[in-house]
């Protein structure tokens, strides 16, 4: 009996390790993973990141390009009104002047007549 129960004993035990040696190399391919499976988030994420990066890059240098381009237009109506102002300025001047000028050809034809 002591033989038997010995002998399962030995058995028991070899079993034992065998499952303890099976849950070893189960815990260790897990923790292979889970490491793989952090490495690849953290190569995603700084995919994610380098991308949002160069969108941000490329947003500002657009928004910059319109504000200059808005800015040069800004500066061109600016000058397209001066440029108004004065010519209806010389308007006013040849206007007057044309005025003049017919007064006095009126008054040149009058003498004449006499």
């Amino acid at each position: 009996q002591l033989h038997l129960t010995m002998s399962e004993k030995n058995e028991l035990s070899r079993s034992l390790e065998i499952v303890q040696k099976e849950l070893q190399e189960k815990e260790s391919e897990m923790k292979r993973e889970i490491s793989e499976y952090k490495d690849r988030l953290l190569q995603a994420e700084k995919e994610h990141q380098d991308a949002l990066t160069e969108a941000n890059r490329k947003n500002e240098a657009e928004i910059e390009a319109c504000q200059n381009k808005m800015n040069s237009l800004e500066y061109f109506i600016s000058s397209q009104k001066l440029e108004i102002e004065h010519l209806k300025s010389n308007k006013e001047e040849l206007n007057s002047s044309l005025k003049e000028a017919n007064q006095t050809l009126q008054e040149l034809l009058k003498t004449k007549v006499r």
